[in-house]
Order: C-alpha cells, then structure tokens, then sequence
C-alpha cells in the first residue's frame, strides 16, 4: 500500500482528482487530494497576499495534520513550484515526487517564468486574478485538450477558480532545503509530450527539461491531454501505482 498526496494545478481543487483518488483507493492504496488556498472549495480565502509559500505550508500541512509518511507528492501542471518547495521541506517524509504534465520549477525562478509571464499578465483581471482561460487561449498556451470531451469541459468551466497572481509570482526558494530535493527519486508523467520528445529535448540540454536526465528521474508517458486526471483517470491512477 502506498500513500499518495495530490496537488492539482491551475485553478483546479481536489475535486480534479476525485475519480482518480477513488481507482487507488480501490486498489488498497490511500489518496489525499489536496484545495490549495484561495481556490475551489478555499476560494473563500482567496485574497492578493497568497503567495507560493501559503500553498507550499498547505501541502506540508497536509502532510504534518494527517501524519503521512513514505508519500508520494504528486502535483500536476501549475503546481510544480508548490509541490518542489513542498517536497524540499518535507523531504524526510516523501518518497518521491512526481510530476504530472508538469516539473520542478529551478531554484529562484517562479511558476509564471515556466508559465509565459507576459502571456499570464495579460490576462490578470481585478490586479490579483488569473482567471480560466477559453480553450483556444489554453490551446495557445500550449495545453492539449485531448481528452476533454463536453462532460469534462463542462466541468472544468463550472468548478474551475481564479489563481491567485502571487501563488505563480513569487520565486521558489529551497536556500538548505536545495540538497534534500536533489536526492529525492522523482518521476515525469508526461501526456501532451511523447517521451521520445521529453528525452530529445534532455539530450538537447533545454534549460526546462535538461535536469530531468538525472539518476534521480524516471520518465513515463500516458498519451492523453495536459488534464490526464479528467481525460483517463484509470490510467493515471495504474501510472502512479506503478510508481511508487
């Protein structure tokens, strides 16, 4: 049995991962979905002082309140700096981190660097807010919407929430954590990208991908869109099991 804490990404909350948290529980494991601060069923709290460090204590939070240890932190697109400054701080009570269309963001760069900061900014609205885009702005920032038929587009516009600017803003900084996420196995779950891709764009030393050719790193694909969680949660939730 393996526990599993899982972080959505832009603005999306625990109930993103609901039929995949339901397939592992089905096979003996335990799941943890996590609402960072300030969205879905949390949105309630949202405010322009969220920052990356309010949704990195709310992953170690959980992790500290429901005593886990041994557990596999997955986050998933927008959530990488989140989950990287997460597994930095708790890294004595992870096993290994995985990335779900997503990655570690380095090392004093912030989300919304990865991201496209002028492509983010533009769309801000009341200063603080990084609302859902339309299916075309998601397509020409580079999400796949493979997989997302009416039911689960439907969803998406009706639960999704705005991000908070300053959770995507503010640089992660790991400082005598750094050391303790180097050493932690990690995985890339990569959907939109083919792997053969992924290890091209190593091998080619792209400054997003080129430390994912490390001992430390396993790559595997699931051929779906950029939300696997909605698109083929069964198969997402066999991916993390094998995992672990």
């Amino acid at each position: 049995m393996t526990t599993y804490a899982l972080v959505p990404g832009f603005w999306l909350g625990a109930w993103a991962w609901r039929d995949v948290a339901a397939a592992l529980r089905e096979t003996g494991h335990e799941a943890y979905p996590l609402t960072l601060t300030g969205l879905a069923d949390r949105a309630h709290l949202a405010s322009p002082a969220l920052d990356l460090d309010t949704h990195i204590r709310d992953i170690t939070g959980l992790i500290e309140a429901e005593d886990l240890h041994d557990v596999v932190l997955v986050g998933h697109s927008g959530s990488g700096a989140a989950v990287t400054g997460a597994a930095a701080r708790a890294a004595g009570r992870v096993s290994r981190v995985v990335y779900v269309e997503s990655g570690p963001v380095p090392d004093g760069m912030a989300q919304i660097d990865l991201t496209g900061r002028e492509f983010v900014e533009k769309r801000v609205e009341d200063g603080w807010r990084y609302p859902l885009l339309s299916w075309d702005e998601l397509e020409e920032s580079g999400a796949s919407l493979d997989g997302l038929g009416e039911r689960e587009r439907a969803l998406m516009a009706s639960r999704a929430t705005g991000q908070p600017l300053g959770t995507i803003t503010q640089p992660l900084a790991l400082g005598a954590d750094a050391a303790a996420f180097a050493a932690l196995p990690k995985t890339l779950v990569s959907c939109s990208f083919p792997l053969a891709q992924v290890k091209e764009l190593i091998a080619a030393g792209h400054p997003f991908f080129a430390s994912l050719g490390g001992p430390e790193w396993e790559l595997r694909e699931l051929p779906t869109g950029h939300w696997p969680m909605l698109s083929r949660p069964a198969d997402l939730a066999a991916v993390l099991a094998q995992v672990s």
